[in-house]
């Protein structure tokens, strides 16, 4: 069960995230992707990010390029947090394939 503290700060750094994401993915076009839930340890030192990419046959790639790259995006999230937050997070990205799975579930029904 999370406490109030850990869902302030995850939608921080879920809106951080997702801000962060958005400027770095306009240079490539055909691509989104988007911060869809963060959830934080009990003692605020690793959060654990997923992230939904469209078109989703990039997503493996593109978040392995991403926990390749996590330090820098570690960097550009604890000048933007750096007033609001004492200690920046370790951050670990995974791909969020919810609508991967709906859509399969939807397309068996059907």
């Amino acid at each position: 069960m999370e406490t109030t503290r850990q869902n302030k700060i995850a939608r921080l750094l879920q809106k951080e995230l997702s801000d962060i994401f958005l400027l770095q993915t306009k240079a490539m076009s055909g691509v989104l992707v988007s911060v869809s839930a963060v959830r934080i340890s009990s003692d605020m030192s690793v959060a654990r990010a997923y992230l939904s990419v469209f078109p989703s046959d990039k997503g493996e790639e593109l978040v392995k390029n991403i926990n390749i790259n996590v330090k820098s995006i570690r960097f550009e999230l604890g000048t933007r947090v750096r007033h609001q937050l004492r200690i920046i997070p370790e951050l670990k990205f995974f791909v969020d394939d919810s609508l991967d799975y709906i859509e399969k579930i939807d397309s068996l029904l059907k």
